[in-house]
């Protein structure tokens, strides 16, 4: 079986996203779907920015599990956006759209 490359290839979670998920490695896609699950699961999205959870929308609240792993986000795109979530609260939203720096941001 030829070894996983790219988004497949398992990667070594930060402590907070591996006890989140309950592994130290795991692919890329398998890490967004699982988060992705859980918020849909608790109908953590909204359609305003820091508004009520609603199950729907572009924005995700962070709750008490989500928050330690949105907090340790502080990166630079190519393109030169900033991303930074350490100063992010309990029930404040993040753009769905910040899931690819969120996952980049905790893994080693």
């Amino acid at each position: 079986m030829a070894e996983a490359k790219g988004l497949n290839k398992p990667v070594k979670l930060k402590s907070e996203l591996a006890e989140f998920l309950g592994a130290s490695e795991m692919p890329r896609t398998e890490i967004t779907k699982k988060l992705w699950d859980y918020i849909k699961e608790n109908q953590l999205q909204t359609r305003t920015e820091n508004g009520k959870a609603e199950n729907a929308g572009k924005y995700i609240v962070a709750d008490a599990k989500l928050l330690p792993i949105f907090k340790n986000t502080k990166s630079t795109s190519k393109s030169g956006k900033v991303t930074d979530l350490t100063g992010l609260s309990e029930g404040q939203t993040v753009n769905m759209m910040q899931m690819a720096a969120i996952v980049g941001a905790n893994i080693e």
